[in-house]
């Protein structure tokens, strides 16, 4: 063996060395190892979820977040960064650096639509971060929320070249959706899923979970490569619902917002001003139309809504907290100032949990209506595993200060979202504020910028599209330095909005609130046609200086309309160029959308024991039709119990099972009820097929969060066994577990009953999902034989 150097080269150049008959006569040369510039700095991108603008102490919230407080304070605080206004597209313009609409993300994948704007599949030419850093050297992990791959692409058949691994991350765990219960998470290792390792008693949580990945994949890397940069996307759940944490961290914060959201938010103002982050001259947004003033609430409505920011104020000061520790080990291996880490949010606060706040946010997604009543019976259990839970949209607005409005909204309190820019190394300048305007697909090109690393022109062979976003480097040695990014059209849902040059223009759909809105007819999830549309244009467009107004508080709409036409215009040129249309409302029936499947067999599936269960947005959809299991089963000579079929989780969902010998199914509507049906006989032992079917009766209400109402029937080899009426059923969603075939998968839809995973004892054969509204045939009055003895 030689102790010789060895003579590298480029992959792709021609051999240097010597190839003669034998070894002998002949020189070796190596291709080089992909390796980055020596020095590269680490570069770790921390996306918070649906957290205001005034919630993290760092931006003068309550909200104790001391690792962000300490990136901060050694490094600079933007004032002026902004995202989409929700979460998928978000993510999709920081990872790309392009406009969501033009890379088909207009809003979450669950309500993909077939236009280019709304499909959610993400092609190629639009090449992320990831990507180009991995092909310049880098090490790529992310761990947390997805929610980048089209539901069509979302089951284990794949393709799985739109999960994380496929666009350009080498290791990945986390969850696929939207959200996840953080006691008992939908996880994905890599490309296939997993259970927690642990549960909530034996102190289970998912940041405590996702915390120690991200620490395991940066070891795992380093120890065989030290001087190796990586790149961390870190993206925790927090602080979307659910919000759930443990008791220790709810009681903290017990008391401390007893003064309310109106005494919040003057707080917070104040706070925000003494930082810097507003000028002096500015005021706070008024309190929103919807929002009731604290003072005008009932005591028991205090109590309750106080109880809600405890919640979520500890679970943001806990996930904070996990954070610290992956920062933590960082700065333990030396290489903290030579890590850039970015702190951003989403979008702004959400609004999701409406009037009174939610113990069960499934409930918003079936326009189930909450109240303060239901609510109060689940005080003491608030973020604890028993609730999904959602604070009152007054927090929301509290959260935004001192921006109006919220997520899913263009106002600035759903664009407008904290920034932390961290990196010692590379930067002289501790402790500042910025107030350059920059976007979230400025990140991809400020990151390539920083690291130095041009942006590709050709990826895997693809060539690359435009990058619409612009890095904002020059900004962090001079506090001085102009904006690059001069204008920024906004749409979501129906609302838009232009900034061009410290002008802002804004036309919100439904309306400025939904009290607003609905004095002219409109609600939040209304169709958006051509002349409501038009309407839109001729009346609802509103015009701020943000130069002297950064709060949009005073309409100049009046004062100058052909400022306002010039925006108005822009918005459209603005539209038309980045691919914004058709626009499309947020109606429920977006969840409802038929869509493709990479099977031809949408209507019927068939499942075989113990498969790996599927993302609930890719799980079979029996809302508001006929639908059936049947499953070919056997019983052994002892007995066997278990689930046949189950999906969702506590929080919403249904099962098809075996116990005590007999045949059950549970609906569970949004955690408010559970509808039973059992067979009137025990199984004998042996071979059986055995069949649950839902007979629609009548028509959905949706205004009352209601499918139709039906039979819920259960039969054993032909024969109808079991009979209930059910007198409303599930909409739109079951809770954010998917289907799984066997077992419960995570969580169990009916915890008095049964825990996770219950597996069935006996044999399936196979069982068959069937969507198509096949039923069979019964006779009417053994039905109702059977119904009367449930």
């Amino acid at each position: 063996m030689s102790n010789t150097p060895w003579v590298e080269y480029a992959p792709g150049d021609e051999f240097p060395g010597t190839i003669g008959r034998t070894l002998e006569t002949s020189t070796a040369a190596w291709p080089a190892p992909l390796r980055t510039a020596p020095g590269s700095p680490n570069v770790v991108v921390v996306v918070w979820d649906d957290v205001g603008f005034g919630q993290f102490s760092a931006y003068g919230g309550l909200c104790e977040t001391p690792t962000l407080d300490r990136l901060a304070d050694r490094g600079l605080r933007y004032a002026n960064f902004h995202t989409t206004a929700l979460c998928t597209p978000t993510r999709g313009c920081l990872l790309t650096g392009r406009n969501h609409h033009s890379i088909g993300v207009s809003a979450i994948t669950e309500t993909s639509l077939g236009y280019p704007a709304h499909h959610c599949f993400i092609g190629f030419e639009h090449g992320s971060l990831s990507e180009a850093l991995l092909a310049a050297g880098y090490n790529t992990f992310a761990v947390g929320k997805w929610h980048l791959t089209p539901p069509t692409e979302s089951t284990t058949a794949g393709p799985f070249h739109r999960w994380p691994l496929g666009r350009g991350f080498e290791r990945f765990y986390g969850f696929m959706g939207g959200s996840t219960d953080q006691w008992f998470p939908d996880l994905t290792y890599d490309n296939h899923s997993v259970r927690p390792p642990s549960t909530p008693e034996e102190g289970y949580h998912l940041n405590i979970d996702l915390a120690d990945r991200a620490i395991q994949f940066i070891k795992d890397a380093h120890v065989h490569a030290p001087d190796k940069p990586f790149f961390l996307y870190y993206a925790p759940g927090a602080g979307h619902s659910p919000h759930q944490v443990e008791q220790e961290w709810i009681d903290r914060y017990r008391g401390r917002f007893d003064a309310g959201w109106d005494a919040y938010r003057e707080q917070v103002f104040a706070r925000q001003q003494a930082l810097g982050l507003l000028p002096q001259h500015c005021q706070p947004a008024e309190r929103d139309p919807d929002v009731p003033a604290w003072d005008s609430l009932s005591d028991d409505a205090q109590r309750m809504y106080a109880r809600q920011m405890e919640v979520y104020a500890g679970f943001i000061e806990q996930t904070d907290h996990h954070l610290g520790r992956v920062i933590d080990f960082i700065d333990g291996l030396g290489e903290l100032d030579n890590t850039i880490v970015v702190v951003i949010s989403d979008n702004g606060a959400s609004a999701e949990g409406g009037l009174h706040g939610t113990f069960n946010e499934v409930l918003f997604f079936n326009g189930v209506h909450e109240t303060l009543e239901d609510n109060l019976e689940h005080f003491d259990a608030w973020g604890n595993p028993d609730t999904y839970a959602h604070y009152s949209w007054g927090w929301t607005s509290a959260g935004n200060t001192p921006f109006r409005r919220w997520k899913r909204e263009t106002y600035r309190g759903g664009v407008t979202d904290p920034c932390i820019v961290h990196w010692p190394k590379g930067i002289d300048a501790s402790g500042e504020v910025r107030h350059q305007w920059a976007h979230v697909t400025d990140l991809m090109p400020t990151i390539l910028d920083a690291v130095g690393v041009a942006r590709p022109t050709v990826l895997r062979g693809v060539p690359q599209s435009d990058v619409h976003g612009v890095s904002f480097t020059h900004t962090f040695d001079d506090p001085a330095a102009p904006s690059h990014h001069t204008t920024q059209y906004f749409e979501m849902f129906g609302s838009r909005s232009i900034y061009h040059e410290g002008w802002k223009a804004n036309c919100p759909f439904p309306g400025p609130s939904f009290a607003e809105a609905a004095e002219k007819g409109r609600f939040f999830g209304m169709s958006l046609d051509e002349a409501t549309l038009d309407d839109l244009d001729a009346t609802g467009w509103e015009l701020y200086d943000l130069r002297t107004d950064p709060t949009e508080t005073r309409n100049l709409a009046a004062e100058h309309p052909e400022q306002l036409a010039e925006m108005v215009l822009r918005w459209y040129h603005e539209a038309e160029t980045y691919g914004v249309f058709p626009l499309a409302a947020a109606g429920a029936s977006r969840l409802r959308e038929r869509r493709p499947s990479v099977g031809t067999h949408a209507d019927r599936q068939v499942w075989y024991p113990d498969t790996a269960p599927v993302y609930f947005g890719a799980s079979p959809r029996p809302y508001n039709r006929p639908w059936s299991l049947t499953a070919d089963i056997e019983i052994p000579d002892d007995g066997a119990e278990g689930i046949l079929a189950h999906h969702g989780n506590r929080h919403g969902g249904y099962a098809f099972f075996v116990q005590d010998g007999h045949l059950h199914h549970v609906l569970n509507y949004v955690n408010k009820a559970r509808f039973r049906v059992s067979s009137s006989a025990p199984l004998a032992p042996g071979r059986h097929t055995v069949r649950y079917e839902f007979e629609p009766t009548g028509q959905p209400n949706f205004g009352k969060g209601w499918g139709p109402p039906g039979n819920s029937l259960l039969y054993v080899d032909g024969a109808l066994v079991g009979a209930a009426a059910l007198p409303y059923s599930t909409p739109n969603r079951f809770g954010p577990v998917g289907f799984s075939c066997g077992y419960a998968a995570f969580d169990s839809c009916d915890p008095a009953r049964f825990a996770a995973p219950f597996r069935f004892t006996g044999t399936i054969e196979q069982l068959v999902v069937d969507l198509s509204g096949d039923l069979l045939q019964h006779d009417e009055a053994e039905m109702r034989r059977l119904m009367a003895d449930q």
